[in-house]
């Protein structure tokens, strides 16, 4: 007897269709058809506190979108690998308990510079953030320092994370890139107006990854011995200085050479030539926080006025052995931290902590982390056991925890800090979100030379933008600084008249 695909008769559910398709036409929904109450903001412990893990729809986005290419990295898929060396120069015992901070330390470690929208055999010189994570081999473990080019990035809630790379993707039905679905996405985001100015600039095309700075873009928490807790930042300084392509050498650049990163990295290293770059730290004490005039965990915000306090200097001194083994193989993650260092509140990282594991464990395998790049320099003793590609050889037959027989006791140590917390949960937007002092900040930085590239860069990619979303992001910029946006308002065809009205209903 044929059975339909569907066997439930229409006639069973025809009604309940009727009124659920009439409360809900059109409404957003999670995967099980149930409608989303905010897909804005990730529920958190309060205002400041860290995000929730019951929040399933934050979760099924990520789990979903961590899923969505076999085999190539969904971002990040264009990437170069090298070996090297992490020196700490300073105590930083007042600071971490770890490790790889105190003096005279030497921990290997793997980098994997990156470009983070485009696909794996993309031309290097498209515009794009830069990739810049670093794997620590420390002797408390393994910790990942995954970051970007940029000190800030778009976003602020890891649950608006898909939604961004998808308007950076490809338009679904042709493949083809279409600037106006960005900014159609982006004229809803003006906390994103900084990192864009950053994109749109000349430094969304490096000359070469050992002439650019890297960060860790988010607050980290450092925990000393005593348990005290301080918010940093880190920021890797090139020893190469700073160097990018304007608009002009990109086409000559990209006309001669699609991989001109990769091949100057691997040159430079081949010859002896080893890039070096110093690692400091920005330090907030916890009651400090809220005296910002932003939210400091932002993590589309850098924080003008704090010191730098230099604590090491890597140097990049050997080039793999195998690009799939080691670059492509290599899994970073900001769950990766050791004892001593800690992930803030940012709700940007609170995300990362589970979507970057997660990802690697769906595209590499539920054993990535035995693979020999990504293998600590340490013991790894827990009970975990099988899944593919399993190439332990455990002998016990105790792979739980607690046992007399086979006893694996935890480290009071290696405890978490304490955040006192307090409110109810929720799903709101930050208090103090100042979305375009520093964008301001940022282009009256620039000289007169790259704030006219930046324009011309910005206004040309705006300009096929739909007219609303395009004057709503000129707005975002001329609330940023008034020449910027009128420059890119000229440059893009905006209505100035409209641009101006619109952001003087702003507020920053």
């Amino acid at each position: 007897m044929y059975l339909p695909r569907f066997p439930i008769a229409a006639s069973l559910i025809g009604a309940s269709l009727m009124v659920s398709s009439a409360a809900y036409a059109d409404t957003l929904t999670r995967d099980n058809g149930a409608a989303v109450g905010d897909n804005q903001n990730s529920q958190t412990a309060g205002p400041t506190g860290p995000v929730l893990l019951q929040d399933v729809q934050l979760l099924q986005k990520l789990q979903r979108f961590d899923r969505e290419r076999i085999p190539e990295r969904v971002v990040h898929a264009r990437g170069t690998g090298v070996h090297g060396e992490f020196v700490a120069s300073d105590d930083a015992s007042d600071l971490s308990k770890a490790t790889v901070f105190r003096k005279g330390e030497h921990t290997p470690v793997f980098v994997r510079f990156s470009a983070v929208v485009h696909g794996n055999h993309s031309p290097e010189t498209l515009r794009d953030p830069r990739g810049f994570a670093t794997k620590f081999y420390t002797a408390d473990g393994n910790w990942d320092l995954v970051g970007n080019n940029f000190p800030t990035f778009f976003i602020r809630d890891a649950i608006k994370f898909p939604d961004m790379v998808h308007a950076f993707k490809p338009d679904p039905r042709t493949n083809l890139d279409d600037d106006s679905r960005r900014f159609d996405f982006f004229s809803h985001v003006p906390e994103a107006t900084r990192t864009l100015t950053l994109l749109y600039s000349n430094e969304g095309t490096p000359a070469s990854y050992r002439t650019m700075d890297g960060n860790g873009v988010h607050a980290y928490k450092l925990v000393n011995a005593k348990g005290e807790v301080n918010y940093v930042k880190f920021h890797w300084k090139s020893l190469q200085g700073l160097k990018n392509l304007d608009p002009k050498q990109v086409a000559e650049v990209q006309s001669k050479d699609y991989s001109h990163l990769t091949h100057d990295l691997v040159a430079a290293i081949n010859k002896g030539d080893f890039p070096k770059w110093d690692l400091y730290v920005q330090v907030v004490k916890p009651e400090d926080l809220a005296k910002f005039d932003f939210d400091p965990l932002d993590a589309t915000k850098i924080w003008p006025g704090i010191p730098e306090r230099k604590i090491g200097q890597m140097v990049l001194n050997k080039n793999v052995d195998n690009f799939f083994q080691e670059t492509e193989q290599v899994a970073m993650a900001p769950a990766n931290v050791v004892p001593g260092i800690e992930p803030s509140e940012d709700r940007l990282l609170q995300g990362r902590v589970f979507s970057y594991a997660d990802t690697q464990l769906y595209r590499v395998g539920p054993n990535v982390m035995s693979l020999p790049i990504n293998e600590p320099r340490v013991k790894v003793n827990n009970g975990n056991q099988d899944g593919p590609l399993n190439t332990g050889h455990t002998t016990t037959g105790v792979n739980y925890e607690p046992s007399r027989l086979n006893p694996r006791p935890a480290v009071e140590e290696a405890r978490y800090s304490q955040l006192p917390l307090s409110g109810s949960t929720q799903q709101a937007k930050i208090q103090k979100e100042q979305n375009f002092k520093q964008a301001g900040d940022l282009y009256r930085s620039y000289s007169e030379k790259d704030r006219k590239d930046l324009i011309q860069s910005f206004g040309e990619s705006l300009a096929t933008t739909d007219t609303e979303s395009k004057n709503i992001m000129l707005s975002f910029l001329y609330k940023a600084d008034p020449e910027y946006g009128t420059g890119v308002s000229k440059v893009a065809n905006g209505d100035l008249a409209k641009v101006k009205q619109l952001a003087a209903a702003l507020q920053d």
